[in-house]
């Protein structure tokens, strides 16, 4: 059945190359992928109303007679045809209008019976539908009740984000030949006894009902079903994935807790609460004999980076080498020289721990030197990007890794870096927080830490709103703070100015920036476009402070810590990601003084009017998150590529969270009774999900 399934839709009838090409625009290449293409929303077609009864504004279902019908040429857009018809009932006549499609006057003739679906509109005197959707009603298809039968009128109608060239009508008779084929022979995965003791519809009831629902309740009951086995195949991997790694062999550190907290205390600061209790968990992990998978939440400047640094110290402390990846090279080099400063000196056992540098610019003569040390076990703790996932990457004793900004890594490049040690301690820290219940169900093979209090001494930033035409004002408190003796960053989305989206770009306003507003000031510009060493020299200047004004792009979201800049104006607000936006406010107010966050836009948009109310809302990287979701939906939030998530078609964590708290309940369950699927019961479910994830395989080999 699964091989059928598989099957191209360009053998279907009526689709062929040409529309199949088209379909796969729209992630369509398989009989399943077009069984799973769930509706986007429903359109009640069942009530019927007689033509005497309809109201203007409104979106009305008629059955009537055409009467007369005609085309004529707007006299306001010359070529621009109009096919108009006047249709009736025994309680009133009422117009109906197409435009530029004059090839209806062939179907829809004077004396047929149509069903018409559309919006009542006015114009002058009378009402009209304004190309509304229709069936022709033959006089032999009319059942004894006198409905027809239709997959289009007189029901609930599926509506589908389709690709251009695929009508809704030709999608939905596809559809249904393909359920009409398929569905008797559809094998149910989902063991019975989670069906039974959930209430849950069967697999081909719940297929039939989501794309052609019998009621609203029945729809209801299939996206019910339907997004419990998304959410339920997501959480046994995950939770394979966990017992997995519970089950291997790693690290058990005889943890020193005096030399750690003898390490803390020469830091120059107060760790917060939510550090040291951060650090506490590590440790107990640390100390276990299976490998630790930590993830590591905290807002951007909440000191993520201090704790990966002492649980670094403590893998050093067993003679274990550390590998820190991160995914820029400014970043690593400021992280190579604030780390090499803090442990600069400290030691463990009489040999002083020693930090390498390793990314893509250095020289090839200073890479195999790198290579040759790590090699050697000369290197204690390596800090780098990418390059540290190069082949040539070889450690003597990898025991600890951390992976900082993990968004910014694929998941395949995340499992590389523990891949060269065996079963290393694992920390994977992110500074997009989310909600920390709904974290537990997505990030389910891994275990959760928050950092959820900034450093002492830091506050919050101010964040403001203006419109293009008051620009003036933001550019006078950048001034203002100029004055003050403190530095500014001004952030474009773009690095030229763009005609098509009328918006402004880096480098020309860099030009204008130093001979208008900040000719007082030394400024400066950086993007992505420059080498890194002009990048890195750049960034330099500014955090030196031989620069007063910095004008970036998006490569500033993960940039360096420079606590004299108190004022960040973002140009074209609009075109930033809410994350995004929150990321990059995160780049000032590092320091002790009040900071400010401006935000320059005109949005138009219900989404960017959304992003930019809740920046000016919220500090807290939590509750963006939350703002986040909610604006864009988990899948993009996420990132599809990064979480599995493409095999929520039709599920949405956070609008279900209370049936994605369930799928994990279940999953628990029964891989707690069956940790490799073996029974007989369970044995569709494992070939579903090595169908949809072959490349965790030996998570369910019978062992």
């Amino acid at each position: 059945m699964d091989k059928q399934l598989n099957t191209s839709v360009r053998y279907l009838k009526g689709v062929g190359p040409q529309k199949a090409k088209i379909f796969s625009e729209a992630g369509i290449n398989t009989i399943e992928d077009l069984l799973c293409y769930f509706p986007r929303r429903y359109e009640d077609r069942t009530k019927f109303v007689s033509i005497s009864e309809v109201k203007e504004g409104q979106i009305q279902t008629i059955k009537a007679e055409v009467l007369a019908n005609g085309q004529r040429q707007s006299w306001k857009k010359q070529g621009f045809n109009i096919f108009e018809l006047i249709v009736g009932d025994r309680t009133g006549r009422i117009f109906c209008v197409w435009f530029n499609q004059p090839y209806l006057k062939k179907y829809l003739k004077v004396g047929s019976t149509l069903i018409l679906y559309g919006k009542v509109e006015r114009y002058g005197s009378r009402l009209q539908l304004v190309a509304p959707e229709f069936e022709v009603i033959e006089k032999d298809s009319e059942s004894a009740a006198g409905m027809v039968e239709s997959l289009n009128m007189g029901r609930i109608v599926s509506v589908y984000s389709l690709p251009a060239g695929i009508t809704q009508r030709a999608f939905r008779r596809l559809l249904k030949g393909i359920l009409d084929e398929f569905l008797p022979k559809l094998n149910d995965f989902l063991p019975f006894d989670i069906r039974s003791k959930n209430n849950f519809i069967n697999l081909a009831k719940s297929i039939l009902e989501v794309h052609f629902p019998s009621s609203f309740e029945w729809q209801k009951k299939a996206y019910e079903r339907l997004s419990f086995e998304e959410f339920f195949l997501f959480q046994i991997l995950l939770v394979l994935r966990k017992v997995s790694r519970k089950n291997k062999s790693g690290i058990a550190y005889k943890v020193d807790e005096s030399a750690v907290n003898s390490f803390i205390g020469t830091l120059p600061f107060k760790l917060t609460k939510s550090q040291e209790l951060v650090i506490q968990e590590i440790i107990c992990d640390m100390a276990k004999p299976e490998p630790m998978q930590r993830l590591l939440q905290g807002d951007v400047g909440s000191g993520k980076t201090i704790v990966a640094i002492v649980a670094s110290f403590i893998a050093a402390q067993e003679k274990y080498q550390a590998a820190f990846m991160v995914p820029t090279e400014v970043l690593a080099k400021q992280h190579y020289e604030s780390i090499g400063y803090r442990v600069s000196g400290i030691g463990y056992r009489g040999k002083e721990i020693k930090i390498g540098l390793l990314t893509s610019n250095l020289s090839k003569k200073d890479k195999e030197e790198m290579y040759s040390m790590i090699q050697a076990g000369k290197i204690d703790l390596i800090i780098g990007t990418h390059a540290l996932l190069s082949e040539k990457v070889t450690f003597k004793n990898l025991g600890f890794v951390v992976i900082d900004e993990q968004h910014k890594f694929g998941v395949g490049q995340r499992a590389l870096l523990p891949g060269k040690g065996v079963n290393p301690d694992v920390l994977i820290m992110t500074a997009t927080p989310i909600p920390r219940t709904l974290a537990i169900t997505i990030y389910g093979d891994l275990d959760i830490s928050v950092i959820n209090e900034l450093p002492e001494g830091r506050i919050p930033v101010k964040t403001l709103h203006f419109s293009r035409k008051e620009e003036g004002k933001g550019y006078e408190i950048a001034k203002q703070q100029l004055k003050l003796g403190h530095q500014a960053y001004i952030v474009y989305p773009v690095i030229d100015e763009s005609y098509a989206l009328d918006i402004a770009g880096a480098k020309k306003m860099y030009e204008a920036f130093k001979v208008n507003e900040f000719r007082d000031f030394r400024v400066g510009l950086i993007h992505g476009r420059l080498n890194q060493s002009e990048q890195e020299q750049t960034m330099l200047k500014f955090k030196s402070k031989e620069l007063d004004v910095l004008v970036s792009t998006v490569i500033l979201e993960v940039g360096i810590d420079v606590p004299d800049a108190t004022c960040m104006i973002i140009e074209h607000a609009e075109r930033f990601g809410l994350s995004q936006l929150h990321q990059l406010r995160g780049r000032v107010g590092r320091g002790p003084y009040a900071s400010f966050c401006v935000l320059i836009s005109d949005a138009q948009t219900e989404d960017s009017q959304a992003r930019i109310g809740a920046m000016i809302k919220y500090n807290d990287g939590f509750k963006i998150a939350e703002e986040d979701l909610k604006i864009r939906g988990p899948g993009e939030f996420f990132g599809r590529r990064q979480h599995g998530l493409t095999e929520l078609k039709i599920a949405n964590p956070l609008t279900q969270m209370q049936l994605l708290k369930k799928a994990r309940e279940e999953a628990i369950n029964l891989v707690g009774k069956d940790p490799k699927l073996s029974m007989r019961q369970n044995s569709l479910l494992k070939d579903k999900l090595l169908q949809r994830f072959p490349e965790y395989e030996d998570l369910m080999i019978v062992g």
